[in-house]
């Protein structure tokens, strides 16, 4: 290698790891080949090729897994995945780090009023907009999410109370006569439920709320670099990010002198559990001064094939482990569901040509066992035959078969 060597980010991976990136489109998958310059014995690659495929319709990525065109689903729909076979595939959630932030402008004139901002926290009911996403994520009520030093249950500061917000709302002048207009403004891949949902809801206080669906470029550049909005929603996966809530000129705009003096100590703790103390503290003035709503913290649902072996149930804040990823030879199970298939088969003609019998018995005239010869006419089985029958496996009394 010369000092004049030439490096492209964004076409060259650098990395000695198992796997190598064999492809890569950012519209449609990834494809990882192991390593065959690998140098390490511990992680030696258990599957030789590892497809990683860009699903953005919920619908959609199920359907694949359902019909094995994927065999391992992360995140997934946590409502779709209830359609999933328990014994075809493995579902599991865990908490993460992801935050669904709905974060007022603390510069925007309406919202420098704390009543209006503690108004919108009291009017949003958490439990039926996680109930709507199928009950998996959790409510979180502050900054700082369970997977984090500092974390703690904030939910009991701005319980659900409409008449509370409602009061709130009257002091600052508004009614659902007199409403306050605000513009929501978040990005369309988040789908329109969560914007409906929340404008309903703080319709009954005095708030008609617009919603700005937009692309997520533009919320980039618009709200998160510009700063341009009134509320704003967005899913925060990063973890240890509280600093955000200390740094004015992030695009929250909010300057809580508190807030940062609690983070700065935490910063200077040399104790894991004095810095966890006070990021604590600080997370709780941060959620009772209301410069956002925190709707629910994400828990990352994954399913995949019970034939693969070695996923990890957790995947939040974890290096995922492909070296140890395998898929099980489906060769037996594939001959147990033909076997199942053919007795199915035959208990179906079983049953066809035993109503065809009956059917035959019922419809033609006279008696059809005096029709047959005397030789093969079945003979009436007396209880002990019946007895023997079962003991020997044959019956005496009707030997002569032909």
């Amino acid at each position: 290698m010369t000092k004049n060597a030439k490096y492209n980010a964004k076409t060259e991976a650098v990395g000695s790891g198992p796997y190598t990136v064999e492809s890569f489109d950012s519209a449609s998958k990834m494809v990882l080949k192991a390593n065959p310059k690998y140098w390490g014995t511990a992680h030696k690659p258990a599957t030789q090729n590892v497809v990683i495929r860009f699903l953005t319709d919920d619908n959609a990525a199920v359907n694949a897994l359902k019909s094995g065109d994927v065999d391992v689903l992360s995140p997934v729909n946590a409502t779709l995945a209830k359609s999933l076979d328990a014994s075809t595939y493995t579902v599991s959630a865990a908490d993460g780090s992801d935050k669904f932030v709905l974060a007022f402008n603390c510069t925007n004139a309406k919202l420098k009023d704390k009543r209006v901002r503690q108004a919108i926290r009291y009017a949003i009911n958490h439990k039926e907009i996680i109930a709507s996403r199928g009950n998996v994520d959790y409510a979180l009520g502050g900054p700082i999410p369970s997977v984090d030093p500092g974390y703690e249950d904030l939910t009991g500061l701005y319980p659900y109370n409409v008449d509370k917000a409602k009061e709130l709302m009257k002091e600052a002048g508004y009614t659902t006569d007199k409403p306050l207009r605000l513009t929501l403004t978040y990005a369309n891949t988040y789908g329109t439920e969560l914007g409906d949902q929340l404008k309903s809801q703080l319709a009954k206080i005095g708030i008609d709320l617009k919603i700005d669906y937009v692309e997520f470029s533009t919320w980039l550049q618009n709200v998160h670099a510009n700063g341009d909005y009134e509320l704003s929603l967005v899913d925060h996966a990063e973890s240890h990010d509280f600093y955000k809530w200390t740094t004015p000129d992030y695009y929250y705009h909010y300057d809580g002198k508190q807030a940062q003096e609690l983070y700065a100590k935490a910063l200077e703790a040399t104790d894991e559990a004095d810095s966890a103390k006070y990021l604590k503290q600080a997370a709780k003035a941060v959620s009772e001064d209301a410069p956002a709503d925190w709707l629910f913290g994400y828990r990352v649902t994954v399913a995949y094939n019970t034939s693969v072996k070695g996923f990890p149930n957790k995947l939040s804040q974890t290096v995922l482990p492909l070296w140890q990823i395998s898929k099980q030879n489906d060769t037996r199970r594939n001959d147990m569901r033909f076997v199942a298939r053919r007795l199915l088969l035959f208990v179906a003609a079983l049953t066809g040509l035993s109503i065809l019998v009956f059917l035959a018995l019922r419809v033609l005239p006279g008696d059809v066992a005096a029709s047959w010869p005397e030789r093969t006419r079945p003979q009436p089985v007396s209880p002990r035959c019946a007895w023997r029958w079962g003991s020997t496996g044959r019956c005496p009394c009707n030997m002569r078969t032909g």
